[in-house]
């Protein structure tokens, strides 16, 4: 595809809207990740380094939830969100709007999902949960899956209707799994193109982009000229020792202010703690006392929900000791990937995207 950059008087009104735009610095040509991403391209950060402990600061808490910033967004955001993909499990709409309620009555306020979720059911769902006064008191974010112009901007009007809301505030491209696809966000008419067109339309407040596959492919979406306002990927306790996100690409984000979104910190199905020997609240713990402002959590029952709140509630900064003490158990099983196997296979990828990329 075509690659068309933006114009400079875009790129400037986004960067006094949104996180401004760092120089990138690049690594050597010995360094270069696989898949032929150019090594001059490719935001600075070492295969392996230390990993980001040190949690942000606490800004407030409400109900006892610590809150944190956002990036360079001015906005603050709970330690806890709730993920938007189990919003579609309950049996029924009713009991999924008690658990948006719920988290959102208990002191949560960062809200995630995506237009493909369960056909677009999850977005239904936390579009009627948030009705009534709720919308107001959500930090409402959502992904896009289509990789052009015009797709993106349609998916953007559907999630926007099912979700009963004329502003996304966080707009995120979804599943930057494929080498390819920072070229296609990117391309003449590319998804890209939407994302500034809604912006400032006033549809959009802030962008960013999501992935769970390569940390190489995250810095090569950084390394494109646009002022990413956030990003999200899978960060628990097996990551620090398997194809490290939390290594190699957090330190890039908060060089760069921007917003981080943990995911999967019990790896996405829960087999980090069933399996791995570690407990739900220890993979909470490591994860929360990384320098990132929120991780999501998928909670598909009021008791889950609750679990999770009390976690964030009793959480307290602690120092590498305790974090070593932590990663020390899961070092020998973390090693192979068999505890993130959505870093190493397509299992786990979106269908849309699978057919995007024609892998079936």
């Amino acid at each position: 595809m075509e690659k068309k950059d933006l114009s400079r008087r875009k790129f400037l009104k986004l960067s006094a809207a949104g996180a401004a735009a760092v120089p990138l610095a690049t690594v050597p040509a010995e360094a270069a990740p696989p898949g032929g991403v150019p090594p001059a391209a490719v935001a600075a950060a070492p295969a392996e380094q230390d990993l980001p402990l040190g949690a942000p600061e606490t800004v407030e808490r409400r109900n006892g939830i610590p809150y944190r910033a956002f990036g360079k967004t001015g906005v603050k955001v709970s330690i806890l969100g709730v993920g938007g993909y189990h919003v579609g499990v309950p049996p029924s709409g009713e009991e999924a709007t008690a658990i948006m309620r719920r988290a959102i009555d208990e002191g949560l306020n960062f809200f995630d999902n995506a237009w493909e979720y369960h056909q677009g059911q999850s977005e239904v769902r936390m579009g009627n949960a948030l009705q009534g006064g709720y919308r107001e008191k959500a930090f409402l974010m959502t992904k896009v899956c289509a990789r052009d112009r015009d797709g993106a901007m349609k998916q953007l009007e559907e999630s926007l209707r099912r979700l009963k809301t004329d502003r996304i505030d966080l707009w995120q491209f979804h599943e930057c799994n494929y080498d390819n696809d920072a070229d296609w966000i990117f391309s003449k008419d590319g998804a890209i193109h939407a994302a500034v067109e809604a912006k400032e339309q006033g549809k959009v407040r802030f962008i960013g982009f999501t992935g769970h596959k390569s940390p190489h492919i995250h810095l090569k979406m950084l390394a494109q000229d646009f002022p990413w306002d956030a990003a999200q990927m899978p960060l628990n306790v097996m990551d620090a020792h398997y194809r490290s996100f939390a290594r190699q690409v957090v330190p890039v984000l908060n060089g760069r202010g921007m917003g981080i979104v943990g995911m999967k910190p019990l790896g996405g199905n829960g087999s980090i703690p069933q399996r791995g020997g570690v407990t739900v609240e220890e993979c909470f713990r490591y994860v929360w006392n990384l320098k990132i402002p929120v991780c999501l959590s998928g909670m598909d029952s009021e008791k889950v929900l609750l679990e999770n709140i009390g976690f964030a509630r009793r959480w307290k900064p602690e120092g590498a000791e305790a974090i070593a003490s932590i990663l020390g158990k899961v070092r020998d099983p973390a090693g192979d990937g068999r505890f993130e196997r959505f870093k190493s296979t397509q299992d786990f990828d979106s269908t849309v995207h699978k057919k995007q990329h024609e892998l079936g």
